[in-house]
């Protein structure tokens, strides 16, 4: 265990486009943390992209001697979804703490295996919600929380943009698709806003012609919660960029947007709406990525255990594997009754400065999401 005064050393599994936009600009934010690695199949990441951050530059092949190396403490996990499992679950079983990108990974049972090797090694494991840590969505979460938006009655979102096909999203199945990717950021709003688990859920999907994707490209999704309280959300990779979710109670309702992205000039805002007349609520732009590595690193540092854990994954995975089996049958899908043991707190929030991020076009050797 390193001590208070020292800095994690992390390692970032994957050098694809959001490891190079967001995560690796936003470890410089942070007090605790630095990044020494890199693991890449591509060598020339593995050469300019390394060379750029003066990191050493390790292969997949070669990943169990980085584990054993002695000279990282962490690790980033932000390979593409299905690959999350086995690179987690060996920097568990090694003593390495993972701070894995979400969705936690491509099945339930992938996603049990990891919790398993971290309860097994006692390393800590963060799941990579980085609203978990931005002011605005925190202040939600908790205001939610103690009754100032009434009782909670519905939530309706939209998550969309328009995702080239070439880019590994766009060819690798559901789990790889919008649902995931996109419906893990509404589906995790809504559960931390009503602070309880859904107990059934219905999809519909589509699939636009002449667009090359192998999976439904826009996902309609309808979640029943405990307490007659009903979930929409629409997500979609074939359509102009969307952004926005509606909370409605019986004070007040909320409309907030931009409330999932992020950037050095994304600040969340959120309306709130009374029968007194309406407030508006803005907030700066923070450094996600540096807010969750520095939280997750003051975790290691200090031995507490994170709050957005291997727990708060699976509560996100076992929806998101009913709307895959929703969408494959037409039917509704009942989940049994579940409950978090955490929720997100109002410290959680931090304001690190953003960091300049580079473009599409000065990111190295990927192919870009955006078409």
């Amino acid at each position: 265990m390193p001590t208070s005064e020292q800095k994690i050393r992390y390692a970032v599994v994957a050098g694809g486009q959001i490891s190079q936009q967001a995560f690796m600009p936003g470890i410089k934010q942070t007090d605790n943390s630095e990044l020494v690695a890199l693991v890449t199949g591509d060598p020339v990441k593995a050469d300019k992209l390394a060379g750029l951050y003066g990191i050493k530059a390790w292969s997949y092949e070669q990943y169990d001697e980085l584990l054993r190396s002695g000279d990282i403490d962490a690790v980033y996990v932000a390979t593409p979804n299905f690959l999350h499992a086995p690179f987690a679950v060996a920097a568990l079983e090694a003593g390495i703490h993972v701070l894995l990108e979400k969705p936690m990974a491509s099945s339930i049972e992938e996603a049990e295996q990891i919790l398993a090797a971290q309860k097994k090694s006692g390393t800590k494991l963060m799941i990579a919600y980085r609203l978990h840590h931005e002011p605005g969505n925190v202040e939600l979460f908790t205001r939610a929380g103690r009754g100032d938006f009434g009782e909670l009655r519905s939530f309706s979102s939209t998550f969309a943009q328009n995702v080239a096909e070439e880019n590994s999203r766009g060819h690798n199945g559901y789990w790889c698709g919008p649902v995931p990717d996109m419906g893990a950021y509404p589906l995790n709003a809504v559960r931390n806003l009503f602070g309880d688990e859904p107990i059934a859920v219905h999809a519909v999907g589509t699939k636009t012609r002449d667009r090359g994707f192998n999976f439904h490209d826009t996902v309609a999704v309808t979640l029943l919660f405990p307490q007659q309280r009903t979930a929409q959300f629409t997500v979609s990779y074939a359509t102009a960029s969307a952004e926005n979710f509606t909370l409605v109670g019986t004070k007040s309702t909320i409309e907030a947007s931009p409330c999932y992205m992020f950037g050095p000039s994304i600040g969340i805002a959120y309306r709130e709406i009374t029968e007194d007349g309406e407030q508006e609520h803005t907030f700066e732009p923070v450094d996600q990525f540096g807010n969750e590595t520095q939280y997750f690193s003051n975790c290691i540092l200090n031995d507490t255990n994170p709050e957005a854990d291997g727990e708060e994954g699976l509560m996100d995975m076992r929806v998101l594997a009913a709307v895959e089996k929703s969408l494959e049958t037409g039917e509704t899908i009942t989940l049994p009754a579940a409950s978090r043991s955490r929720r997100v707190a109002a410290d959680q929030a931090l304001h690190l400065a953003p960091a300049e991020q580079p473009s599409e076009d000065e990111m190295i050797n990927i192919v870009p999401q955006s078409k």
